[in-house]
């Protein structure tokens, strides 16, 4: 059953934006620091952080592989994009 509610865990991480995803990040950062919770639920929250993490930076490759960036001509008026160089 904890293995069900793990895979649970990731399908509702998979949906979540960048933003949320950081903010419950950051929220499980502190509640681990502050060091007063339970050891089950340490691990718990620990493994959801992980899943949140992986989303973060899936969603940050996504955003770079879509960032173009602006040519400018001669006297520095935009001219159009190009795609950016990814590797």
């Amino acid at each position: 059953m904890a293995q069900q509610n793990n895979n649970q865990s990731e399908n509702d991480v998979g949906q979540l934006s960048f933003e949320r995803a950081i903010e419950e990040l950051e929220s499980i950062v502190r509640r681990l620091e502050d060091g007063k919770v339970p050891l089950e639920e340490s691990v718990a929250i620990y493994e959801r952080g992980e899943a949140l993490k992986r989303r973060c930076e899936d969603l940050l490759r996504q955003a770079e592989a879509r960032v173009q960036k602006i040519t400018l001509d001669a006297s520095g008026n935009p001219t159009g994009t190009e795609p950016l160089d990814v590797e």
